[in-house]
């Protein structure tokens, strides 16, 4: 994209309403728009990192035999009426009529309708288990929205749902989310470190909440450092295997992780001097075993293996994707702006021409900025050099390619890198082949 006719309306003042730095700098970027309270449009380079988001969370459901739905955002208020939360969830849930008179509700969540879908279709034991998942819009009346994306109204979600013959079977399911989810985090380039957690209104026993390490984190949390520097992708997990599971979910959970909510002294007297960490973190995702709970208020029954019926054990989990987006700005960013991890980065690079119009340094930037236009943010503008290294700083590309005039008569860039600072004077090649190997 050439930024001359991108729609990205960068700000040079930081917004009197944002109160955080990712509400900051997702306004001075031209990421978001705000639109109404707690609602934002997201624009083109703030819709590349949700979609990348997105992507990433998929692949990783998949990968673990999650099959995506998608559900509609309006509900029958009869669901929730069967299930009983129709009058208990409160407030936040935004109640309608259509021209009928029926009851409607916009979904806050998801627990009922992915129940009745199930129960429609699945009759046997022989069809399970099951686990399905779906990203879509949500809505939550919040009292106060604040934070940007990280508390809104109108947001992004992931929701999962497993459906199991037996408690055994069901926790199976949950070690399978669990690395999941600690994979999906570590592609995203953040420290989401997982803790015991209390299940919320949706109900459960087994529960553990996803949280991203930032100062500006709504909860206080305790953890101990053998919980980072994982590298979940590259465990050894076989999905089919109750001991390889169970391994691994114990690999985990036998180190202390708590928020302030859920925090043991005692326990935490425990851990070694040197191995405590404290600090705050940011719930990103959040996931439960509830047992019958649904299937037995809705009803929802299959036929087991001697012809009797029985309520299939289920669990939910939950992924932020837009507030993601907040989180990852809290948790990598600085004075100067974003520091996009590379895998959700809306571009690869800035290609920065300081001297449009220079036969040089024209041609090198068309020569780069031809090799992939999707991925590459080129700075075409007539504009100061200062302003286009504050911009690009500010948008936080992982890489930015520097053309001047003297370097690019002997066909020699400058490469820096966001998050370190480091520069190196390259040849367009030396360049996209370093970019290429981080990217």
């Amino acid at each position: 994209m050439r930024l001359s006719k991108a729609f990205q309306p960068t700000l040079k003042e930081v917004p009197a309403e944002a109160q955080i730095a990712s509400h900051r700098l997702m306004l001075r970027a031209g990421l978001v728009k705000q639109t109404s309270s707690g609602i934002y449009a997201w624009l083109p380079a703030g819709l590349k990192v949700l979609r990348n988001i997105q992507r990433i969370v998929e692949e990783e459901q998949d990968a673990i035999g999650a099959q995506e739905v998608l559900m509609p955002t309006l509900q029958s208020a009869e669901l929730w009426k069967r299930s009983g939360r129709y009058d208990a969830y409160g407030p936040e849930m935004l109640r309608i009529q259509d021209r009928q008179g029926r009851d409607l509700l916009y979904g806050p969540t998801n627990e009922e309708m992915i129940t009745d879908l199930f129960g429609s279709s699945v009759k046997s034991y022989k069809e399970l288990p099951k686990m399905l998942y779906q990203i879509q819009w949500k809505f939550r009346d919040e009292v106060r929205p604040r934070f940007g994306v990280m508390r809104g109204r109108e947001f992004l979600m992931k929701d999962g749902y497993s459906f199991d013959l037996s408690y055994e079977d069901a926790v199976l399911s949950y070690h399978r989310i669990m690395l999941s989810y600690l994979r999906i985090f570590q592609r995203l380039g953040v420290r989401a470190v997982p803790m015991v957690a209390d299940t919320g209104p949706i109900g459960g026993e087994l529960s553990h909440e996803f949280l991203v390490l930032a100062p500006t984190g709504e909860s206080a949390v305790f953890f101990d450092s053998a919980l980072e520097g994982q590298d979940w992708l590259g465990r050894q997990v076989d999905l089919e295997d109750k001991e390889s599971l169970a391994e691994f979910f114990s690999s985990v959970t036998e180190h202390y992780a708590a928020t302030d909510e859920k925090h043991d002294a005692s326990e935490w007297a425990q851990v070694p001097d040197e191995r405590k960490r404290e600090g705050r973190g940011i719930e990103v995702g959040h996931i439960f075993y509830f047992g019958t709970k649904y299937t037995e208020s809705m009803g929802i029954e299959v036929s087991g293996a001697d012809g009797s019926k029985f309520a299939p054990h289920m669990g939910s989990y939950g992924i932020g994707v837009s507030r993601l987006v907040g989180a990852i700005i809290e948790a990598s960013h600085d004075d100067d702006g974003i520091i996009w991890p590379d895998s959700v980065a809306p571009y690869w690079a800035a290609i920065l021409n300081l001297r449009p119009g220079d036969d040089a340094c024209d041609k090198i930037c068309d020569q780069i900025y031809g090799t992939d236009p999707e991925r590459f943010m080129y700075d075409d503008r007539s504009e100061r050099a200062g302003v286009k290294f504050n911009d690009a700083d500010l948008m936080g590309h992982p890489w930015q390619i520097i053309v001047g005039p003297r370097g690019a008569k002997e066909g020699k860039v400058e490469l820096k890198r966001r998050a370190t600072g480091e520069r190196y004077e390259v040849s367009v090649e030396e360049a996209l082949a370093k970019i290429g190997e981080t990217i």
